[in-house]
């Protein structure tokens, strides 16, 4: 084995970190109906280590299902209701003079979470939005000069309602690009549906489900990093983001003018951080293919630019995603 390989995960290391997963899923099914999905987007992102842009009409459990998955690993969860009159200050926190003591004390903001939910995120100002980039991207803020970790794990769930555009800011690519998948929910299905309503006449369990512990989810990123990936799964990887960067070679000239701008190596890193994680939540010690395949869309559908020719034409990045995935050979 090559000195840098990391040591393969055995058996019982797989079980165990199963056993844990199992767990924060049983947490999920009992506050939410459905939305397996879902479950399957916030877990590989929980344990990737990244953070996940929702894209829904309101009412679809959004909210519901950011609070149970930090009960679910007893972490801490914080929801921000982003407004267009939101400051930075009130994301990160801001300093407060103290007149008794005749000083400044930082009081943190709070982002400063296990779980931070970012409600309609497209609501609040380019610059709050730019706020939150140190704190995804480096998992600290900074306050007057000094500097704050955030707590570990620490996971954005942030939402966006497509429907309504009124008053609303378009996310930069280079907000986008710090989510390392992007769902689309769909509404339930009529027998769904009626659980739903069916739960709301019944109070919820006095005693939630137990916990798992924080280091859990640490030991879950770390099995993660040791999921093998065979060269060519790499290599097939690598391909279907550098085909967004020349759709001419892989598309229909149709399709391919519509593309402006491809995705970045962030996107070849999160493909493969998020199928090594999906591969331990399906309890597999190695990556597929179709780990691959299975997430493309949720890693390059904020990631490909399309043109206003698009959007005039309801051409979605979803549509350029099923091409490349029938253009690019499967190993």
């Amino acid at each position: 084995m090559d000195r840098d390989e990391p040591r393969p995960l055995e058996t019982a290391e797989i079980e165990r970190d199963g056993a844990v997963l199992r767990q924060v899923a049983a947490a999920f099914a009992a506050r939410v109906v459905g939305q397996e999905r879902l479950l399957e987007t916030l877990l590989v992102t929980l344990v990737a280590g990244g953070h996940v842009l929702l894209e829904s009409v309101p009412g679809l459990a959004k909210t519901t299902a950011a609070a149970t998955l930090a009960a679910a690993v007893g972490g801490s969860f914080h929801r921000i209701q982003c407004t267009p009159d939101l400051l930075p200050s009130d994301i990160l926190g801001t300093q407060v003079y103290d007149a008794g003591r005749a000083e400044f004390s930082t009081r943190l903001g709070p982002v400063h979470a296990n779980v931070v939910l970012l409600d309609e995120i497209n609501r609040s100002s380019a610059k709050t939005q730019s706020a939150m980039l140190e704190a995804m991207q480096e998992g600290q803020t900074s306050i007057a000069g000094e500097v704050h970790p955030l707590p570990s794990p620490f996971l954005v769930l942030a939402t966006q309602n497509p429907i309504e555009q009124e008053g609303t800011y378009a996310l930069p690519e280079a907000q986008l690009d710090r989510f390392l998948l992007k769902d689309v929910l769909d509404y339930p299905t009529a027998q769904q549906e009626r659980d739903v309503v069916r739960r709301d006449a019944v109070p919820a369990p006095a005693t939630p489900p137990a916990p798992v512990a924080l280091a859990d989810v640490e030991r879950l990123r770390a099995d993660a990093g040791r999921v093998h990936l065979d060269d060519a799964v790499l290599g097939y990887a690598v391909d279907l983001v550098r085909a967004t960067r020349a759709p001419g070679e892989h598309l229909p000239a149709a399709l391919a003018r519509l593309v402006e701008f491809g995705a970045s190596p962030r996107a070849s890193i999160a493909l493969v951080r998020s199928a090594r994680a999906l591969a331990l939540v399906e309890g597999r010690a190695h990556v597929l293919p179709e780990d691959v395949r299975r997430l493309a869309h949720r890693v390059l559908r904020h990631r490909v630019v399309l043109g206003f020719e698009a959007v005039a034409d309801d051409v979605r990045p979803d549509a350029v995603v099923d091409a490349l995935l029938a253009a690019v050979p499967t190993p």
